[in-house]
């Protein structure tokens, strides 16, 4: 960062880009004397379409599959702020950046179908997504159902159900709405038995830990949005899991002012789920991020995660 300017990190997509618009809007606002300058990061997510779900291009990233380049590039120095959508990223950032709290208003955190609805999808129709949680919810609540690995940006995949490809996809409605694209969307799924991936709907503002951006931005944020996806983050870290494992967690401050936060592990062919829910105040939202996690281990959620990490 030089004295008035702020280099930002994002991915190349359109969604990256309206994601680095929603943060910066009122951000330029409050700092009308500073130039914010974008650059594009590519992720091994994003050069590798050939490869169908996110686990193995993880592995063949050595990392994220959609941050590690972008959190390279931040320590380097290349730019100076990196927005992510904090579901891709891990829950153990990389060593010297700093996550800032969390900006608000937090997108629509649920998870959508585009083509077709739940129950109007016949017997053995084909569904696409490349989320393993996903895959996981999908099958616990519809058996008969035929998982299609897709990948790829969001217009992509849903262009598929009109060219010959699976008869409905599932998406996240952050994704959509960010996009304009929510006409497209058949049915919201619900986060009480489909909980969406922890963090699904906030951005994460990583910065270089101690920079010059880091104090310009410190005061930005939403207290509330970050206690909730702190709750969720937390509760993924006691999993030791990422975006490769079927983990859910949806948190949200209630009428009380308490923090409530439910979430299910599932295995990979739905037969197996757990879920587990708890409350607590909403400055403590890592304790009770904990207590969930514990709550899911104890019903037997580490048994489920051990086979789906079998190599």
């Amino acid at each position: 960062m030089s004295d008035d300017s702020v280099r930002i990190g994002s991915r190349a997509s359109k969604l990256a880009r309206a994601q680095v618009a929603e943060w910066l809007g009122p951000v330029a606002e409050q700092f009308p004397g500073v130039r914010f300058k974008r650059e594009t990061i590519l992720e091994g997510g994003d050069q590798d379409r050939s490869t169908p779900t996110l686990a193995e291009v993880a592995k063949t990233a050595g990392g994220s599959a959609f941050s590690t380049n972008q959190e390279e590039a931040l320590v380097t120095g290349r730019v100076d702020v990196v927005v992510h959508s904090l579901k891709d990223l891990p829950t153990t950032v990389r060593e010297g950046t700093t996550l800032l709290v969390t900006p608000g208003p937090r997108q629509d955190v649920r998870d959508v179908l585009c083509g077709a609805t739940l129950q109007g999808l016949p017997r053995g129709a084909r569904v696409g997504t490349g989320a393993p949680r996903r895959v996981a919810q999908l099958l616990a609540l519809r058996p008969d159902l035929d998982v299609i690995p897709i990948r790829g940006n969001v217009p992509g995949r849903l262009a598929r159900t009109t060219k010959g490809g699976p008869d409905a996809v599932v998406l996240a409605a952050a994704g959509l709405s960010r996009l304009d694209l929510m006409p497209e969307v058949h049915e919201i799924l619900d986060p009480a038995v489909f909980p969406p991936s922890p963090g699904q709907g906030a951005l994460g503002i990583q910065v270089r830990t101690g920079s010059a951006a880091a104090r310009l931005l410190a005061g930005t944020g939403d207290p509330q949005v970050d206690a909730c996806v702190r709750a969720e983050r937390a509760l993924l870290a006691e999993l030791h899991g990422g975006c490769s494992v079927p983990v859910g967690a949806w948190a949200r401050i209630g009428q009380d002012g308490m923090l409530h936060l439910s979430a299910a592990v599932t295995s990979l062919n739905g037969a197996q789920q757990v879920t587990a829910a708890g409350s607590g105040p909403v400055d403590a939202p890592e304790k009770l991020g904990a207590c969930v996690a514990a709550d899911l281990l104890d019903q037997g959620a580490a048994g489920i995660l051990a086979e789906i990490r079998k190599p």
